[in-house]
Parts: C-alpha cells; structure tokens; sequence
C-alpha cells in the first residue's frame, strides 16, 4: 500500500443507498480523494461496517485517516467534519 493510500478517507457503502451516493458527490465534487468500499461486493468490507455498528449494516461508514469515524452522516455533518464549513 502507497502512503498516500494509507492517508485517504475510507468510504464503505452500497450504490443502491442514496445516502451513500450523496456522500460520494460531496467528495467528489471537493475533491478529496477516498477510496470507496461497496460493501454488496466486499465481504471484508461488509464484515468491517457490522462490526463497527454492532451488527448493522449502516451506510454510509466513511473512516477518517486520523481514526475517526462517521456512520449515516447529515450533509452538514459531512461537511463539518471535512472543513468545509
């Protein structure tokens, strides 16, 4: 793994959630580099949002490089914590 890698947020999701897609958008269109995690396709992945949210499959997860974590993020939430506001 890149260091750069090592340093980018981590967004675990599912295309089909528009909360999930949302995120993405804000992401994107800050560009701020994330490394996306469809949890429908990465048994890992969805093993990793479970046990963070006891259990749940609560998407979006979005892990920050400095360990922090968010689960289903308001947009100002979002917004927030990336210093955009």
């Amino acid at each position: 793994m890149e260091l750069s890698e090592e340093k980018k947020i981590v967004l675990y999701g599912t295309n089909w959630c528009g909360e999930s897609r949302r995120a993405r958008r804000l992401l994107d269109e800050n560009q701020i580099p994330y490394e996306w995690i469809d949890i429908d396709q990465d048994l890992e992945g969805r093993k990793f949002v479970e046990q963070v949210n006891n259990g749940f499959r609560s998407v979006p997860t979005i892990v920050f490089p400095d360990g922090t974590r968010l689960v289903e993020p308001s947009t100002l939430e979002l917004r927030q914590k990336l210093g955009l506001e």
